[in-house]
């Protein structure tokens, strides 16, 4: 209908620029100025080495770049140590593939010392995980800088159960919008969620001790095989999010037949058919694997552009995982 196809094509003009603060940041950035001229390809090196062993890198990577870049801008905040800091908040204490980011940076500082920063090298790294996933592989700027703060208390990732209007209106607060939404949960087709995470959706959907209806009864009986109601204590199991993909991790636009037949494993991810953008990008995707991948790579590389650190703000870390004792400009 006429009308249902502006609404989508508003969606579209927006999400295909850069943030403000990303418009700084260039392509090629360490080639064009002469300070480590194979960057990227000792980042893709060392990314194809840890994926030929660990195919789940690419679920933990992307989970890595949206907790950094979500809560205070792609500054690579995430991978700061110490007590207090926004790795050691509630939301991201499974997270994982802090030691590949480690092996990367040693790489690069080994030949480039104190140039590339830990925000370019994770963006960089999550670019090269997905195609190897079967993602396109889509151009990085860079040029970012590495904060120097990083607090629990920034972190207000939202929990696996938000409703469609909530979770487009977190991304909208952070400079995104509608599409980047339901796109970019599209990176559920990899990766596991916890039991814990979904418990209420299997056996008590708000406190009615009775399951989540907007999930499939196949869905519900197999995961309540992989999710006990009595819980062991200590354990908490984990299920594939689309189990198709299982342990291949493979991007691939399953996520988006499971959204429509309702075969969710998240009611984050099923909310997006309440609404209506939402519900017709779901649509669309499911029925273009070649639409996904183009509009994937666009909002990616939106969110690696927020709130980024550039010039002499911030700085380049020696190690991802502490502050430089002194301050080095570049």
């Amino acid at each position: 209908m006429k009308g249902e196809g502006v609404n989508l094509v508003a969606i579209c003009l927006a999400a295909v620029t850069l943030p403000a603060e990303g418009k700084q940041l260039k392509r090629q950035f360490y080639k064009k100025m002469n300070t480590c001229v194979n960057a990227e390809a000792f980042v893709k090196h060392q990314v194809q080495l840890w994926w030929a062993k660990d195919k789940s890198i690419t679920a933990k990577l992307l989970k890595l770049l949206y907790a950094d870049c979500l809560v205070n801008g792609c500054d690579a905040s995430i991978l700061l140590e110490g007590p207090g800091t926004e790795k050691k908040a509630p939301q991201n204490r499974r997270l994982d593939g802090f030691a590949l980011i480690d092996n990367i940076k040693r790489t690069v500082e080994s030949r480039c010392p104190l140039v590339v920063s830990c925000a370019d090298i994770l963006n960089l790294a999550v670019r090269d995980a997905l195609h190897l996933a079967g993602a396109p592989s889509y151009p990085v700027l860079l040029g970012r800088r590495d904060g120097k703060d990083s607090r629990a208390t920034w972190v207000d990732l939202p929990p696996p159960s938000i409703s469609w209007e909530k979770g487009v209106d977190y991304f909208k607060s952070k400079g995104l919008d509608e599409q980047d939404y339901a796109t970019l949960l599209g990176a559920h087709t990899m990766g596991k969620a916890h039991c814990s995470s979904i418990y209420d959706r299997l056996y008590n959907w708000g406190n009615t001790k009775k399951p989540d209806p907007s999930m499939s009864k196949a869905l519900l009986e197999k995961l309540r095989k992989q999710c006990p109601k009595v819980v062991v204590p200590k354990k908490d199991p984990t299920v594939f999010l689309t189990e198709k993909n299982g342990e291949q991790y493979r991007f691939t636009n399953n996520y988006y037949s499971n959204v429509l037949t309702q075969d969710s494993v998240l009611r984050a991810d099923q909310e997006l058919l309440y609404g209506y953008n939402t519900s017709q990008l779901v649509l669309e995707y499911a029925g273009s694997f070649e639409q996904l991948r183009r509009q994937f790579s666009l909002s990616i590389s939106r969110l690696g552009g927020l709130k980024v650190l550039t010039g002499t703000d911030g700085e380049i870390r020696e190690s991802c995982r502490f502050r430089n004792a002194t301050e080095i400009l570049h």
